[in-house]
């Protein structure tokens, strides 16, 4: 077979890169504004601050376990296919979410839009890398991490003006015509490739194993210091630390391994992941509780709300390019060290966002100090990820990383609010006592992330097969986490 021939500036590429960023922008879109409507929703609902958790760990819950799965999928089964089912999924389950009379459906139908998404946020970039010819590879990555970063950067604005204008359903609702347009452009424009040295079997018992360790233990964690340790709550709680002791013991012993436990053998990509876990732990768990206590206790709109954090989208869509190619020069270490530590001062600012404070000077200084520190990290750490590995097991690695931020986001937000001394019971939300030392664990998380960079990263790994567009695509990754929580 030869090489795929798809060039950027031709309208065959455009409508290639046009399917794939309307795909994976529904997601993205959808993320970007689903924090800024979790105040509506309470009240519309009458419930607190557990439910609202749920609202969002069900969508990281499903889509942190089914990921890697979704990629090997695509690449048995087809990406143009898998990735057409994962866009009607993911209408669905909007239209559910935009129609549900109850917290529950919604909850339920946030799981399915994260079952959705796994299929269509690795699919839009195989479908990009498969179809471009490799000298333009890197240059329609870049174009798709570009747009995405618009629709991150747009969504704030849009879902905060639906929530305020007219109702937190529309902010589901906007899903279903924008995955019409995708399905029939991909339907006409998008060429089927299959990974044709793809042999090996889907690891269901991995996933399902992943699933079901995830949902016991997230149901023990928020359940539990909501409503008390009751037998059915431990009993859940134990299930699932079962089965991610499970998990492990089956990708060890696989032949076909949904996660390859080898890759953990290298020292910089284990410490890479660990460093994306605390990271990411701590920006989720940030962005999560910052926009409700904004709304909540500061009085923002919803618009006001969801725009709070543009810049550090701004910030990072502008120079983590540049984070990246310095990393390529002097290695990421250092960075990957610095950066969090300027994230760990960026939140401790924001403890300074207290009832009575002004944005420019409560709010502002945290956000673009948390901008900066992430702008440094970044894309050096994407880098360090697919450094660490040879080139066989880039995909997997970076499906990994991928995942591994999703659940450090999704047990952030499942037990840093109680850790805090956040009520997460009742039907009221009220940040104001917790807030603060919410910030302060999170930015306890972010040293933590340096000190495991400052130990385990290479000084100068080799670095030079990096694309620009890769990095490009390390840059719209935390922007779209950003926008999941704002």
């Amino acid at each position: 077979m030869g090489l795929p021939g798809l060039r950027t500036g031709t309208a065959a590429g455009r409508w290639v890169v046009t399917a794939a960023v309307l795909g994976s922008g529904v997601a993205f879109l959808d993320g970007s504004v689903v924090n800024t409507a979790l105040p509506a929703i309470s009240g519309d609902f009458g419930v607190g601050l557990s439910s609202l958790q749920w609202i969002l760990t069900a969508y990281l819950l499903t889509l942190g376990s089914f990921l890697v799965l979704g990629g090997s999928l695509g690449d048995l089964f087809g990406r143009r296919r898998v990735f057409l089912l994962g866009l009607g999924s993911f209408a669905v389950a909007s239209a559910i979410c935009a129609l549900a009379p109850s917290v529950g459906f919604l909850i339920a139908a946030r799981a399915l839009q994260g079952v959705a998404a796994a299929m269509l946020v690795p699919g839009s970039l195989a479908i990009i890398s498969a179809s471009f010819h490799p000298d333009d590879r890197g240059r329609a990555i870049g174009a798709w991490s570009g747009l995405a970063g618009i629709s991150t950067a747009l969504g704030p604005f849009l879902g905060g003006w639906l929530i305020d204008s007219v109702s937190w359903r529309w902010v589901f609702g906007i899903n279903v015509p924008l995955v019409v347009v995708a399905v029939l452009i991909t339907l006409r424009h998008v060429p089927e490739s299959y990974d044709t040295d793809a042999i090996r079997r889907v690891d269901w018992a991995g996933a399902t194993a992943l699933a079901v360790g995830l949902g016991g233990a997230v149901f023990a964690l928020i359940e539990g210091p909501a409503y008390g340790w009751t037998p059915s709550t431990v009993a859940l709680g134990t299930i699932g630390v079962v089965s991610l002791i499970a998990f492990v013991a089956i990708e060890s012993r696989s032949s076909h391994p949904m996660v390859p436990l080898a890759v953990f053998r290298s020292r910089q990509f284990s410490g890479a992941n660990l460093v994306t876990f605390t990271v990411y732990a701590a920006l989720g768990a940030t962005t999560f509780l910052l926009v409700v206590h904004l709304q909540q206790d500061l009085g923002y709109s919803a618009l006001e709300a969801g725009a709070t954090l543009l810049p550090i989208t701004v910030l990072m869509v502008a120079f983590s390019a540049r984070a990246g190619a310095l990393a390529q020069r002097i290695g990421p270490r250092w960075p990957m060290t610095i950066g969090p530590m300027v994230v760990a001062v960026g939140l401790l600012l924001l403890t300074r966002a207290e009832p009575g404070a002004t944005y420019p000077a409560g709010v502002l200084p945290g956000v673009i100090v948390l901008g900066i520190g992430l702008t440094i990290t970044v894309a050096p750490l994407t880098a360090a990820v697919l450094a660490a590995i040879d080139d066989h097991h880039a995909g997997i690695g970076s499906a990994i990383n991928n995942s591994v931020a999703r659940v450090a986001q999704l047990l952030a937000i499942a037990v840093l609010p109680a850790v805090a001394g956040i009520a997460t019971s009742g039907s009221g939300l009220d940040l104001t006592d917790g807030f603060r030392t919410a910030m302060a664990i999170a930015a306890g998380l972010a040293v933590l992330g340096g000190l495991i960079a400052c130990a385990t990263i290479r000084h100068a790994p080799s670095v030079a097969s990096v694309t620009r567009g890769e990095l490009l695509t390390a840059c719209q990754d935390p922007c779209v986490e950003i926008g999941e929580a704002s």
